[in-house]
Order: C-alpha cells, then structure tokens, then sequence
C-alpha cells in the first residue's frame, strides 16, 4: 500500500480538491494524508493570538471571515444538496467549537485545539466529496492512533499497534483518508507535530505499515538542484540519498520538512516528491541508493546568527567545548555549524530566542563577537574526501564571495558556507553556473 500525502495548496480549494480525488481514485488501495487548506493554520494561529490577549471580539471576527471561506469552498465542491448541507453541518459545528473558548481561559492546551481543526476540515470534506461521487472512502481519525510521548517524540510502537487495526476496521474502503500535523500527546490531550509535521505523518503512518512508497505531492516538479525563487533554469534533481535529502531539507529546500526523512529511512521506504499540477513529471525519487561521484544540489538557510568565542585558556585546555555546548543545550537552543581554532570557537544558530542569555554566559569563557543577517549555503551531493576535486570546484564558485564560515567533513554529502544574507542571491548563481 501506498501512503499519499498532499499539502495545503494541493487542497486549498474546490477545484484542487477535485484534481487531487482524480489522482488518488485509480483502482488502487491507499492511505490519503491532508494538510489544513493553505492559509487555514495561519488564521487559527491569528485567532488563538486574539484569544491570548483576551480580544474576543478580534478573534470572532477571524473566526467568521475563515468559516466565510469553507462556506464558498463548500458551495463549489459539492453538486448534491445533501452531500452540501451535511458537510456545511460539519464546518458549522468546528467553527462553534473554536467560538467555544471565547468562553474559557486560553492557554497553550486550547490553542493546540484550535490549530488541529484545520485538517480535521479539510480531510472531512474531501471524505464527502469522494464518497459524493461514488467512491469507497473512510476517514480515519489521526487522533486515533498518532501519539507523541513524554519528549515530544512520535510513541513508533503506539501508532504501529493502533493504525492497522483501524485500516482493518474499514477493510472495504478504497480510499483511507487522515490527518497530517495531528496527534494527541502522552497525555491524551490534542498536539501536534509542529509546522509542517504532515511531511512526519505520512512518513510514520508509511513506517507502521510497512508502505510501499511514501508520496509527498506540493506545487513544485520535485526537489529542485538551487533555489528557482532566485536561480533561473534549475532542475529538478530525479535520485537523492535519504542523507543527501536529509541535508537538503535542513539547509533550506521547503518542498520537504527534515523530519520527514528518519522514519522512511530507517524502514528502506522510498520517498517521492510529486507536483500536483503537473501529475505527470516524474519528480524526485528519495532512496537508500546512492547516485556516485556527483553533485546533487545547492540550497540556502536564512535568518542565522554566527557567535565566535575567543579564548586564550581554550589552548589545550579539556572541557572548553563541552561547557560551550552546554550554554547552547541550556536554552534549548540547536547549533547549525561550527568551526574551531587552538584560540576559539565559531557557531552558527537559527533560533534567537535566548541569544542575549547565551552570549551573557559564553562571556565568561572569552570575547563573544556575534554577526547577525547571514545565510548557510549547502552544497549537497556525494563527497567523501577520497573524491578529489568537488572541494576546489566549489571553494572556485564561490572566490568573490566573502565567506565566514566553512564546514566540511561531518558527512561525506555536504559542504557548507557562511556568507553576508546580501551575498546570498550572487553566491547561489555563481553555484549554478559552476556545478550544473
């Protein structure tokens, strides 16, 4: 069995909810993975702010512009009035439900609420609609079987025990549609995955059965070899490594969420990128093979701080780095790249929260010099160092760009940069120009 997922501008209106039920309806039995119609997230986050501040008249305004829009979606989508007026019941009864914490005191626990009635939306019209125009659907509840534990982190033995009981359940059903992002936590209390998390569905729901293939579809042709927002003429690259596509993702590639990669990984499920307007391009193919010798692709993370450490008691001195590191683990903050020297440390983090704590505490190893408004570049591909020439053929691309920071050999498939954000555009076509 296959497991399709499709993202919020793949469902983000009638007409693409009616593209994706051609495409999933071919005769053959699959699991359907939804986002929340693109925009809806977005909005239940604005509408949990309003409530946080105590605006109730903000949050019902937003509250009753978002169900505006399900009504339209709903008037579209459906051509029998009672498939309509039974959905139009379902939509009426969340967005009463969402009106409920008017009522109530607001804390983090309802706002995770709130945000999971996006998919439970958008997978209940999409069970209507197929079941509307004669297909065997069923919709089975994320919240059911998907559960994170006590870290935060997906309970694999919870969802692999409970999912395929309810895929026996509904035995006759051609079409078994849930909900991406949802979960319920150790607790029993609505979660969820965390943005993006419905690439982690689907990658879990395929680990706990067993998939054939794992489908991740969004509006791009695949994972593309540089950023085509700012590098004309890229490609999408058809054969990555599941660490090459790891990498990627991480360093900037949106079409796919990082954690979206482990749990395929590790059960040697392969993972295809597909473009829901253009069903028929091949995409990209995600594997444990590897293509050898070659450079895959280019991508880009923005928004990170580099904090360098200069200190003359680091000279031969154990345990410098592990009270660095600890500083960072502290304020849960994750380091992106680093680089040492006998005299220093250079780090890279993409999360500011904590950063005046952080520097205050590192000043008491050494001077702390922190630059802000820089951006990783990641080149990806197959380079151990026994692969000789890739290094200097990408330091070259790269010889009028002002680099900060160099991160080479924590994986054979990377080789990663730190540059000015304005140099950022300038260093990704001259990538291109030089790589493919």
């Amino acid at each position: 069995m296959k497991v399709l997922k499709f993202g919020g501008t793949s469902v983000g209106s009638a007409a693409r909810m009616k593209e994706v039920a051609k495409l999933v309806c071919d005769g053959e039995r699959k699991i359907v993975v939804l986002s929340a119609m693109s925009g809806t997230t977005n909005s239940l986050v604005e509408i949990s702010d309003y409530f946080y501040k105590g605006n109730t008249s903000g949050a019902l305004e937003k509250i009753n512009s978002l169900e505006q829009k399900y009504i339209a979606t709903i008037a579209e989508l459906f051509s029998t009035d009672k498939y309509r007026n039974e959905c139009a019941g379902i939509v009426r009864s969340h967005f009463e439900y969402i009106r409920s914490f008017s009522k109530s005191v607001f804390t983090l626990f309802e706002e995770k609420a709130i945000l999971a009635q996006g998919e439970l939306l958008s997978t209940a019209m999409f069970h209507l609609h197929l079941l509307e125009t004669g297909h065997n659907s069923a919709l089975i509840p994320a919240l059911d079987y998907m559960r994170i534990n006590k870290n935060a982190e997906p309970d694999t033995a919870y969802i692999a025990e409970h999912l395929p009981k309810l895929l026996e359940a509904n035995g006759k059903a051609e079409i078994l549609i849930t909900q991406g992002y949802i979960c319920r936590n150790f607790y029993g209390e609505i979660d969820n995955l965390q943005r993006g998390g419905s690439d982690y569905s689907a990658s879990l729901i395929g680990a706990a059965i067993h998939a054939e293939e794992i489908q991740i579809w969004t509006d791009i042709d695949g994972m593309h070899n540089n950023d085509p927002r700012v590098v004309d003429d890229t490609k999408p690259v058809r054969l990555l490594h599941f660490e090459e596509a790891a990498e990627l993702a991480y360093f900037g590639a949106k079409i796919l969420h990082p954690t979206c990669i482990l749990p395929a990984k590790l059960n040697n499920i392969p993972v295809r990128l597909l473009n829901t307007m253009d069903p028929s391009a091949p995409g990209t193919l995600i594997s444990n093979r590897m293509g050898t010798g070659k450079i895959e692709a280019v991508a880009a993370k923005d928004n990170i701080t580099a904090i360098k450490i200069k200190s003359g008691r680091m000279l031969l001195a154990y345990g410098f780095l592990r009270k660095v590191f600890e500083i960072f683990e502290s304020y849960r903050t994750s380091i992106d790249m680093i680089t040492t020297s006998e005299v220093g440390v250079s780090v890279t983090i993409d999360n500011t929260k904590h950063l005046d704590e952080i520097v205050n505490d590192l000043k008491k190893f050494g001077t702390v010099t922190v630059d802000s408004n820089m951006v990783i570049v990641c080149v990806v591909g197959d380079m151990p160092y026994e692969n000789v020439g890739f290094q200097a053929q990408v330091v070259n691309a790269l010889k009028d760009i002002p680099i900060r920071m160099v991160s080479y050999g924590g994986s054979n498939y990377n080789i990663s940069f730190l540059i000015k954000a304005e140099d950022k555009v300038r260093a990704l076509k001259a990538l291109s120009k030089e790589l493919f």
